[in-house]
């Protein structure tokens, strides 16, 4: 029987939401071991004169207990 455990992050990034996700999932992958997926809960924008300056978002990871 396996138990997982979900823990959520936020992560940004300059360039794009698709960009802030994988810079969470590799440094999420730094400390945690079986890793099996992972659930954008939120994204949001920084904005500054009208423009997009920075990506964030919110995701659940799940990962698997050994």
């Amino acid at each position: 029987m396996a138990v997982a455990r979900v823990s959520k992050i936020t992560a940004s990034s300059p360039k794009s939401f698709q960009d802030a996700v994988d810079a969470g999932l590799a440094r999420a992958a730094k400390t945690l071991r079986g890793i099996t997926g992972l659930h954008v809960v939120e994204e949001k924008a920084k904005v500054e004169k009208g423009k997009i300056t920075e990506y964030r978002v919110t995701m659940d990871i799940t990962f698997v207990l050994e």
